[in-house]
């Protein structure tokens, strides 16, 4: 498994995480001709070499034509132009999550909803060239799984578009949420609203580094020069050393003893339509004797915040706990099969000793039930007896 290792020593931002793809093997003029595609004009890109304390990186920069100042772009003027660009749906997809994430958490900043955001300096060209550019660059790369070190916060007060606030801002630390962080000591900013965003979008967990073999090192340079540390982003990139479709999740838990029983199918609705990996009800005797549900929800760890604030409006509990660990998954794909009913969705997942096996996918056999009025364990069972024809390495 390709994995890469984010060391914020001097914190990040969007320009330094590119930077350090680009030294890390993301071909300059590939990243050029993609970010071309995007609607935007007047601004050009630079990677130049530059050293800090004796260190070579790469930093990359955006230069803007003063008329192609435009700091004050909404959410869907910035969805239009990721949407307009020759980029995969898998870049299109992560950009729009990104500044969809940081809408939210700017709209709780500042009392409006995410639409009516409009973005200031995350709305500028260079911040969108900067996580667009990142999207694409992690796809060129291939990476299948991104870790971060813990992240070095800087303090004091920066000027804004909104004035002059506090550091780390806010939206900095609302995107943050959930990420282990310390303080530096400097009072600059290290770590910028794009950084974190771009970081807790692709990191899967933030500590040591994951045991790997390293095959490539980039470090990303920072426009400042820092007083006690070069300013600089280093991404290792290796082989993971570790078991099989191993990851990280955010386990969530929850005891629940005066909760309306009705509200709890439109809560677990709720967590899965927000990207829960699994919502989990069991039963449970608690204090006083009385009977409760235990709610346990598995997500993404950037993910930890938001289905935690779904099970706080949508139950009575006043407290949730919460954990990181680890799984093993194997691997799966959604695929579609000729039946006697036409073609349908099945579950194809591959066993340990690489057998496949397809496994049903119960609403599309209740549909099929429904429409044709037969017993839906008929379906079941014609798609069990399809896996007596597979055989070991087959997985188209």
């Amino acid at each position: 498994m390709k994995t890469a290792y984010i060391d914020c020593f001097s914190g990040i931002s969007g320009d330094m995480f590119l930077g350090a793809l680009l030294d890390a093997g993301l071909p300059f003029e590939e990243l050029k001709r993609s970010l071309q595609t995007l609607p935007i004009d007047h601004y050009s890109i630079e990677a130049k070499k530059e050293a800090r304390n004796g260190i070579t990186g790469t930093r990359f920069v955006v230069d803007q034509e003063q008329k192609a100042r435009h700091p004050h772009r909404g959410l869907k003027e910035i969805r239009e132009i990721i949407e307009r660009g020759d980029l995969s749906n898998e870049v299109k997809g992560k950009s729009l999550s990104i500044f969809r994430r940081i809408a939210v958490e700017e709209g709780k900043i500042h009392g409006y909803p995410e639409d009516e955001i409009h973005f200031h300096e995350v709305g500028a060209i260079d911040s969108i060239i900067d996580i667009v550019g990142t999207c694409f660059g992690m796809e060129f790369l291939g990476l299948d799984a991104v870790y971060s070190s813990r992240l070095p916060m800087g303090s004091g007060f920066i000027e804004s578009g909104h004035g002059r606030i506090p550091l780390p801002a806010p939206a900095t630390t609302a995107l943050l949420k959930g990420v282990p962080v310390y303080d530096s000591g400097l009072e600059v900013e290290l770590v910028t609203p794009t950084g974190a965003a771009l970081i807790s979008e692709f990191a899967c967990s933030f500590g040591a580094m994951p045991s790997m073999t390293i095959d490539v090192v980039g470090y990303g340079a920072g426009s400042r020069i820092l007083p006690d540390r070069p300013n600089l982003l280093r991404i290792l990139i290796g082989k993971e050393e570790t078991v099989k479709g191993a990851e990280t999740v955010v386990v969530l838990d929850a005891n629940l003893d005066d909760t309306n029983p009705e509200w709890l199918g439109f809560l677990m609705e709720r967590l899965f339509d927000a990207g829960a990996l699994d919502v989990a009800f069991s039963p449970v005797q608690m204090k006083k004797n009385r009977p409760g549900v235990q709610i346990q929800v598995i997500g993404r760890p950037y993910q930890k915040d938001a289905l935690m604030d779904i099970i706080f409006a949508e139950s009575t509990t006043l407290g949730i706990r919460f954990t990181t660990s680890q799984r093993r998954i194997l691997e799966r794909a959604r695929i579609e099969i000729e039946s006697p009913w036409g073609k349908m969705a099945v579950k194809k997942v591959i066993g340990p000793d690489g057998s496949p096996v397809l496994y049903p996918e119960y609403d599309v056999c209740r549909s099929i039930a429904m429409d044709r009025d037969i017993p839906v364990r008929d379906i079941y069972y014609w798609i069990q007896g399809k896996n007596s024809g597979l055989k070991k390495g087959d997985r188209d």
